[in-house]
C-alpha cells in the first residue's frame, strides 16, 4: 500500500511538472508577445513598415 501511495505521489509530481514545463514558457511568450504588440501598435508612426521604407 504504502510502495502504490508512492508511486502516486512520484507520478503526480511528474506530471504536474510537464504541465509547468509547457505552461510557463508559454504564459512568457505570450506576455512577451503582448509587450511588442503593444510597441509597435500603440505608439504613433513607429510601426514596422515604416521602418523598413
Amino acid at each position: 500500500m504504502m510502495v502504490r501511495m508512492a508511486h502516486l505521489a512520484l507520478a503526480t509530481a511528474f506530471f504536474a511538472g510537464l504541465a509547468l514545463d509547457i505552461t510557463v514558457p508559454a504564459t512568457v511568450l505570450s506576455v512577451m508577445g503582448l509587450c511588442r504588440w503593444l510597441l509597435v501598435n500603440g505608439m504613433p508612426g513607429s510601426s514596422l513598415e515604416e521602418r523598413a521604407a
